[in-house]
């Protein structure tokens, strides 16, 4: 399945190697960034339609704007990397009315971007039907859109996929995550970083793979619903900002002890990709033998 597919965020971390992915796989698209006009040249795949739109702005019309389309990809999300900034619950009616007036204008197909921040504390892998507790503001807004948008969903049968992201590296001047810093710090000249225990074990996946995920899972309607995108391997936090290190040849170190661990982290947290992992093996069949 392909198509004209909007992607929100489009400017953004994620959004620009899921821009390259979609396109990569015969999709046409529509990139909408609310910076579009302040980007540098080059920031996005030019085979791609940027538009420079508000999508949350209750004012625009974007599917008129943007002059229709059939699916929307929707990454777009302020203070993603803040996960107590008050803008999560403060933008959450925003998100909800964008896109359900989409489906109201004709869009068919809905695809959110999740985290497994919504599900709170848990051990071990992951299923998506595991209950939500969420234990952040950022968890719980991302939370109360699912299960609006699944209610929704199910009441004007509109296809829905909510893609739940794990952690999330590469590509890291674009980023805010602990490999920012730490590149930071190590340009910076610094010889030591704070750091937390390190114990604390993640599902960490390289960004240019989640955005592979991303486009194959919103170009297909066979499986729906709440879908794990991650690697599905547990990997501890310090083994893997070691790896970092020694990768870019860096030579700080880990102060470790110098943080807390985050009381709301889970001590080991993987994806199931079962689900993820069927849809990359279609996504990369021949036509012919789908």
């Amino acid at each position: 399945m392909t198509g004209r597919v909007l992607v929100t965020g489009a400017g953004g971390y994620i959004g620009r190697h899921v821009l390259t992915a979609l396109l990569d796989r015969g999709a046409e698209v529509i990139a909408a960034d609310r910076r579009a006009a302040e980007r540098p040249e080059g920031h996005f795949d030019p085979r791609a339609t940027v538009v420079a739109v508000d999508v949350l702005d209750p004012g625009v019309d974007v599917y008129d704007v943007v002059g229709g389309f059939d699916t929307v990809v929707h990454l777009a999300w302020e203070s993603g990397f803040v996960h107590s900034s008050p803008a999560h619950m403060l933008r959450l009616s925003d998100h909800y009315r964008f896109l359900t007036r989409l489906v109201t204008s004709g869009v068919r197909h809905v695809v959110g971007l999740g985290t497994m921040h919504e599900v709170g504390y848990y051990e071990g892998r992951l299923p998506e039907d595991a209950p939500t507790n969420p234990l952040s503001l950022y968890g719980v807004a991302k939370d109360a859109l699912r299960r609006a948008m699944t209610l929704y969903a199910e009441q004007t049968a509109v296809v829905f996929q909510w893609l739940r992201c794990f952690y999330i590296y590469g590509d890291d001047s674009y980023n805010r995550s602990i490999f920012t810093y730490l590149s930071a710090a190590e340009a910076e000249g610094k010889t030591t970083f704070p750091f937390t225990s390190g114990t604390k074990q993640y599902d960490f996946i390289r960004v240019e793979d989640l955005a592979s995920q991303i486009a194959a899972a919103s170009l297909q309607t066979e499986i729906t619903g709440v879908i794990n995108c991650g690697s599905g391997v547990p990997v501890a936090l310090g083994a893997q900002v070691e790896q970092y290190i020694e990768d870019n040849g860096f030579s700080i170190t880990l102060e470790y002890g110098a943080y807390p661990d985050r009381p709301y982290d889970s001590p080991a947290i993987w994806a199931d990709t079962t689900r993820i992992d069927a849809i990359m093996r279609a996504a990369a069949e021949p036509p012919e033998t789908r």
